[in-house]
């Protein structure tokens, strides 16, 4: 039944654009290593990949703009004395890189200025880099490292001695130590660094709270033998996993990090493939992407009301063992790019892949490019020990757009108060109630000028608004150098304010009349009439509704020369009006046989539907 309707989502047409072989990255050696790690990690500048090295352990930084064929004999990261097993970029400076190997050490390492995998100098002459800095902690192989997304300078190691180190790269110390009692498979970060999420070996899923060394939550994951993998999905409290039930099906789990004793709906059932499904969050779009372990495919979802709603798939008869996604600062916002993966083929070569919104982009697309986390920590390494907990500032997207580099949003929440000129919505009504103190009564003022009101009043508002004033017109027909002298009397508003009594004040009050002001007092007696002139007749004190004659042989004399004219202009006033109601019964007309028409619609639907 639900397959019925098209489900509305901007991001529907999402399709992933493959590149040329002589476009990517080629001629590389991937480590073979059978360890269940991504292999390559990307940031806006470099690429990195465990490399397949004799003597050691190494891995490859590639510069992303040095692409095609690259040469034999390359400058390597160079300092383990065992197989490097993964890699992680600082999220706060594009230069540092961590590594963790098969030998126990933890490396961290500077991309020296300038690097390039092709220097002007012979083969033989190519210099490896050597690290910059060492932990050493572990007794047994470094097998995941992961840098707080939030804090600066704190890195996740998770070790084959069951446990997850917590380092101070500042102090090059390990500061916390978690004991998971078994291997972990996946760790992720929750958005403002205080939690971490970790899948192990013994099909347990764990939420630790990092700083108070023990876990928030404790539970069954994903029942199969094979490997499972987690994903925090960014700000939100929720995280996904990946995973496989006892027969071997490959499965994803919607997790709530305030009662995570099971998944949200149940697993869903992806396939039966046999291959590790990794998961990749976009939190600017609310997608998730798996990428399936020894296939070629790549699909998405979108998270909307606590559902992974299916997408679409990339599919590839190039199988993937790695793969890496871009923070959303490094897409290419000129073709509209949601985000870049870039996956290991055959151990060779690395192929970019982009995943596009089909849809013109001559100008930024803001719905689709929020702004996001940029190189700015929200805390230092001590303020995160010492527990402070807070979100990194975003950057504008729009400023990379248009080749600005990085500026900060602030205020984000202001923006919906920006014209109160408060950062803050609750006090939207204060400025509102303040010009209230003397005798305001904010219904009145606001009933009467609805057609110039800033909010879109609706169409039976606009109907019922029309035929008043048109009534207070025909009224006044008779009697039209009356209403010049009406609109004459108001010069003087504050005294009226000293003698009215309830209703006059309200309407005297109204700020659509109040800027009027000034205009009248310029034009005693001939001006046309303004629309703030279509205020009711008892604001002035010469005119009552009851007698609109009575006071016509009082002030023959002063309106005896613009008579005349105050009679074409209320006649021009009354065709307009007559025309805008006629106009807007006919849009009525239209929009009510709309509605009998959805109303059958839905009745039929019904009908068919049982």
């Amino acid at each position: 039944m639900s397959g019925r309707f098209v489900r509305s989502s901007k991001y529907r047409h999402v399709f992933g654009r493959s590149t040329r072989k002589e476009q990517c990255y080629d001629n590389l050696r991937i480590s073979r290593n059978a360890w269940d790690t991504n292999l390559v990690k990307v940031n806006p500048r470099y690429l990195s990949t465990n490399w397949e090295a004799g003597g050691g352990g190494a891995f490859a930084v590639i510069p992303l703009d040095e692409r095609g064929k690259l040469p034999e004999r390359i400058p390597l990261f160079r300092g383990h004395t065992a197989v490097v097993l993964d890699t992680d970029w600082n999220p706060f400076n594009d230069d540092l890189i961590a590594s963790g190997s098969d030998d126990g050490r933890v490396y961290l390492w500077r991309v020296p200025e300038g690097f390039t995998l092709s220097p002007d100098v012979d083969a033989d002459d190519i210099q490896d880099i050597a690290p910059v800095g060492k932990l050493s902690g572990h007794p047994k192989k470094v097998g995941h490292v992961l840098f707080n997304p939030a804090a600066e300078n704190i890195l996740a190691t998770a070790s084959g001695d069951y446990t997850v180190k917590l380092w101070d790269i500042e102090a090059g110390a390990a500061k916390l130590t978690l004991n998971v009692g078994d291997i972990v498979q996946s760790q992720s970060w929750s958005a403002n660094g205080s939690l971490l999420v970790t899948t192990s070996r013994d099909k347990k899923l764990r939420v630790w709270d990092v700083r108070q060394e023990r876990p928030a939550h404790e539970g069954p994951g994903h029942n199969g033998a094979k490997n499972s993998r987690s994903v925090w999905l960014g700000e939100r409290d929720r995280f996904a996993t990946t995973g496989f039930s006892k027969m071997s099906d490959r499965q994803l789990g919607l997790w709530d990090m305030r009662s995570p004793q099971a998944p949200i709906d149940g697993f869903k059932t992806l396939d039966s493939i046999s291959g590790v499904c990794m998961p990749f969050w976009d939190d600017g779009t609310q997608m998730l992407y798996l990428a399936g372990r020894g296939d070629g495919n790549i699909r998405y979802f979108e998270l909307e009301n606590d559902k992974f709603e299916y997408l679409s798939e990339y599919k590839s008869a190039d199988p993937q063992r790695g793969i890496a996604f871009m923070p959303k600062r490094g897409v290419n916002m000129h073709e509209n790019e949601l985000t870049r993966a870039f996956k290991t083929v055959n151990d060779t070569y690395i192929e970019p892949i982009s995943f596009i919104v089909p849809r013109r982009a001559e100008t930024f697309q803001d719905d689709i490019y929020p702004p996001t986390t940029g190189l700015k920590p929200a805390m230092s390494s001590s303020e995160w020990f010492a527990g402070k907990e807070a979100i990194p500032p975003k950057i504008s997207m729009g400023s990379l757009y248009d080749g600005e580099g990085l500026k900060e949003v602030t205020g984000i929440q202001e923006k919906p108060t920006s014209s109160l000129g408060e950062s803050k919505p609750e006090p939207k009504a204060e400025p509102e109630a303040k010009p209230a103190s003397p005798v305001k009564k904010a219904p009145e003022p606001v009933s009467e000028p609805t057609p110039v009101a800033r909010p879109a009043p609706s169409m039976k508002e606009q109907g019922a608004s029309m035929a008043t004033m048109v009534d207070k017109f025909a009224d006044d027909e008779e009697a039209e150098p009356v209403e010049e002298s009406s609109f004459d009397e108001p010069s003087k508003p504050v005294e009226r304010a000293s003698r009215s009594g309830t209703a006059s004040p309200s309407v005297k009050d109204s700020p659509f009349l109040q800027k009027e002001e000034p205009a009248k007092t310029q034009l005693p007696a001939s001006a046309s009439p303004a629309p703030a002139n279509r205020s009711p007749a008892p604001t002035t004190p010469a005119v009552t509704q009851a007698e609109p004659t009575t006071p016509l042989s009082s002030t023959a004399g002063s309106v005896a020369a613009g008579g005349s004219i105050a009679a074409d202009a209320v006649q021009r006033e009354l065709n307009t009006v007559k025309d805008l109601i006629a106009e807007q019964a006919k849009t009525i007309s239209s929009q009510t046989e709309q509605l009998q028409n959805l109303v059958a619609e839905i009745e039929s639907l019904k009908a068919k539907l049982g």
